[in-house]
């Protein structure tokens, strides 16, 4: 498989995706797709939280599909790009595939002081935004699954895992760069 001047960021709820991929992108003057940026808009368009909406596109697997097709799709006709996608790696094979990795409590405490998040995901407190994490990251495996037969949580996905618990953005963004230049080297 060819290699591709693509960047694909995966991970945990509030690892620092979105964060990270701003950094790369102005690092390496890289455009982003963001597909979690659609799918918030979608979830606010049907009035709801994105956890009732992971629930609702269990039984309407067609938005899923179109969401995950548009990260390809961008991919076809655009290099030198991030994508910031739950399965952009599955999206984009050729692709550099990057997982972060997040502890639950910190990526809790992450999301729930997130002012950009309240739109679509309003707690009160810290332990409903985990207990809210958890389940989302169990409906996401579970759709995942039945609609691709892919594991996001399988690390063997991915080029390089990060753990971003511990890490500044910049630390993780610095990561990322040196395995990426390593990889289009190899």
């Amino acid at each position: 498989m060819e290699k591709r001047h693509i960047i694909s960021i995966c991970g945990d709820l509030a690892s620092g995706k979105g964060t990270v991929s701003k950094i790369l992108s102005e690092d390496l003057n890289y455009g982003i797709y963001k597909n979690g940026e659609y799918f918030r808009s979608l979830a606010r368009k049907h009035g709801m939280d994105v956890t009732s909406f992971n629930k609702y596109v269990e039984s309407h697997p067609e938005i899923d599909i179109a969401i995950e097709k548009s990260a390809g799709d961008y991919a076809s006709s655009h290099d030198n790009f991030i994508i910031d996608a739950r399965l952009g790696w599955y999206a984009v094979p050729e692709s550099y595939k990057v997982y972060l990795k997040v502890d639950l409590d910190e990526s809790a405490r992450r999301a729930f002081n997130d002012l950009n998040r309240k739109s679509s995901e309003n707690f009160a407190t810290i332990e409903e935004q985990k207990a809210d994490i958890e389940k989302r990251y169990k409906l996401e495996n579970m759709r995942y699954w039945n609609l691709y037969h892919v594991r996001k949580d399988d690390m063997s996905n991915y080029d390089v895992v990060i753990d971003t618990t511990n890490l500044t953005p910049i630390e993780v963004a610095d990561r990322i760069k040196n395995g990426y230049f390593k990889w289009l080297e190899d």
